[in-house]
Order: C-alpha cells, then sequence, then structure tokens
C-alpha cells in the first residue's frame, strides 16, 4: 500500500485576479492561491484522496500564506521548500467579458524556479501511487534537473505519471524550447492531459484527431485527454475517441482553474478504476464528471482554495442531466 494517492510538482503561486475598482477608481486584486499542480491536489483532495506537493516559495508573507493554504487543504507539505532569497511568485490575472484569461508573470526569477535535485524526497515519491506535473517546472536548469529526479524515481517505484503542459508562452525563452521540455514530459507520461491550443502548438495541426494520432504514433501514451474549451472534451484511448459536450454555465466570472479540476477529476477516475480495460461507457463518464467540476469552478474567483466538493459536482451533473431531457 502506497501512502499518498498523488504527488505532483511544480509551481505554487499567487493569483492575483481582478476585483473591481476602489473608491478611486483604481483596479482591486484578490491575492488567490493558485498553480497549476497544487490546483490538481487541491481538487483531488475534495474527493477524498490523499496528496502531497512538491515545489518551491519565498521567504516571504505570501509564501508563508500559501504554505498556510495549502496544508489546511490537507495537502503534505514536508516537501515545500522555502527560498530564503528568492520571492513568492506571482501571476496577475486580466479575464475577458466570456471569462477567458490572459496572465502577467512576476518570475524572474520566482522562487518555484529554485526547486533543486537535492531537496527532492525521494522516500516521499517512492510512496505515491501516481506523479503528476507540468512544463514550467523545466523552465530553469535547476528545477528541470529536480523534475526529471522525481520524475525517473516515482517510475522506478512503480508509479503511473500524468503530465499537462499547462503552456505560458511568455515564460519560455523561445517556442523551440517549451516544445522540447512538453514533448519530454509527454515521453514520460501514461496520462495526457492537452489543451487544443496546446496540442495545435506541439504538433503543428489544428487538427486534433491528426494532432493525437502523431502523439500516439510517436510516444505511445496509453490516454490522452483533449480539453476544447466551450466546445467540451475529449479521451483518445484503446483505439477510441470519446468526445463530451460543455456544460456552459451562466454564472462563469472565470475560467481559472478549470483545466486542473479537469485533471484531477481525470485522475481520481484512473485511480478508482484502473488504467487498463476501459470502456466506452467507463470513459463518458469520466468525461462528464470533469466537464461538471469545470463548469463549477469557472463561477468562482481563484481555484485552489475554493474547489468544489464532489456531492456539489453529482448534483450539478443530475440537474443538467434532468434539464437535458425536460425533467423538472
Amino acid at each position: 500500500m502506497k501512502t499518498y494517492d498523488v504527488t505532483a510538482l511544480g509551481e505554487l503561486l499567487v493569483d492575483f485576479t481582478e476585483h473591481g475598482v476602489s473608491s478611486q477608481g483604481n483596479p482591486l486584486y484578490e491575492a488567490n492561491p493558485g498553480g497549476a499542480p497544487c490546483n490538481v491536489l487541491s481538487m483531488l483532495q475534495k474527493l477524498g484522496r490523499k496528496t502531497a506537493f512538491i515545489g518551491k516559495i519565498g521567504k516571504d508573507p505570501l509564501g508563508a500564506m500559501l504554505r498556510e493554504v495549502v496544508a489546511k487543504q490537507g495537502i503534505a507539505v514536508q516537501n515545500l521548500m522555502t527560498d530564503s532569497k528568492t520571492p513568492t511568485t506571482l501571476a496577475f490575472v486580466h479575464t475577458a467579458s466570456d471569462g477567458e484569461r490572459s496572465f502577467s508573470f512576476y518570475r524572474n526569477p520566482g522562487a518555484d524556479q529554485m526547486l533543486k535535485e537535492q531537496e527532492i524526497d525521494t522516500a516521499l515519491l517512492n510512496h505515491t501511487r501516481l506523479f503528476h506535473f507540468g512544463s514550467l517546472s523545466m523552465t530553469t536548469p535547476e528545477s528541470e534537473a529536480a523534475t526529471r529526479l522525481a520524475v525517473e524515481t516515482a517510475k522506478h517505484a512503480g508509479a503511473l505519471v500524468s503530465f499537462d503542459p499547462n503552456l505560458r508562452i511568455a515564460l519560455w525563452e523561445c517556442p523551440e524550447l517549451a516544445r522540447e521540455k512538453i514533448a519530454y514530459g509527454i515521453s514520460q507520461c501514461q496520462i495526457l492531459k492537452i489543451s487544443d491550443d496546446e496540442l495545435s502548438f506541439f504538433t503543428g495541426t489544428k487538427d486534433m484527431d491528426k494532432g493525437v494520432e502523431q502523439i500516439q504514433e510517436q510516444y505511445h501514451t496509453p490516454m490522452i485527454c483533449t480539453t476544447m474549451g466551450k466546445r467540451g472534451s475529449r479521451v483518445y484511448y484503446a483505439q477510441m475517441c470519446v468526445e463530451c459536450g460543455p456544460f456552459l454555465n451562466e454564472k462563469t466570472v472565470e475560467t481559472t482553474g478549470a483545466g486542473d479540476t479537469f485533471m484531477a477529476c481525470v485522475l481520481h477516475w484512473i485511480l478508482t478504476y484502473g488504467l487498463e480495460g476501459l470502456d466506452q461507457q467507463r470513459l463518458l463518464e469520466m468525461l462528464e464528471f470533469a466537464n461538471a467540476a469545470s463548469s463549477i469552478i469557472t463561477t468562482r474567483k481563484g481555484a485552489l482554495n475554493v474547489m468544489p466538493e464532489e456531492c456539489d459536482v453529482w448534483s450539478f451533473l443530475q440537474q443538467r442531466k434532468k434539464s437535458i431531457i425536460g425533467i423538472n
């Protein structure tokens, strides 16, 4: 038996999200805990999973706030390191009228980039069922070495590996370097979550089926989940392609964390049913649950601290299905 269901490595930062204007007409921002890998763990905690996080924060008030919030979620933080010289990473989230986002990062460098190979708790990785990571932990040589050690250790211990590119092109020196590191992530994982924009960036084609086919031919990834924003999601698995439409929400305020919520639900499904022998119905149920949870998070500011409860997801899903078939 493994101690943890999922251990994730990567960025933990503060998302400053728009929160109206002051009496003087100045924009106000709310400090929301964030960072894709830890967002995933937060939702997994809501689903009853035991999780741990590997990362680095600054020795500053914002870093202390992040540690407190993450620990309060129930996520193990014994391998959350502190850097005394580099500040906690910040991101300002700018939201369009339809909820879509753009980011301004203060990460040159940020503490999350300072994680070192010798700071990785390999014992932690030996006791996890699944290891999850993204591409942003590979934007500096130091944190890339730490990431690769974590991946190798987890795989050697028999853990499944999941990867989400979480592409933020402004954080890379050049697009070619981003593609190179994304290629490494895909080469190491059994479960890939990739958005339509990321798939186009990586493969050079806007045809999703062709892009996924390229990845499958080169990397033989057992499960590829593609998210398509307002068009829903797909999963490619064992010669099948299953698609699920979105649950568009009139209460949407922003889409921060929607992909991370989706990723967490997929991982929860795999931890429950395994990665082998899944049929079309089981895959559709997985996508429905993940899309429903993602829809809920779009109605809330931030992500890590406001993930939905499992019962809320099932209730939301049930109500939406009733409305589709006209049952009051």
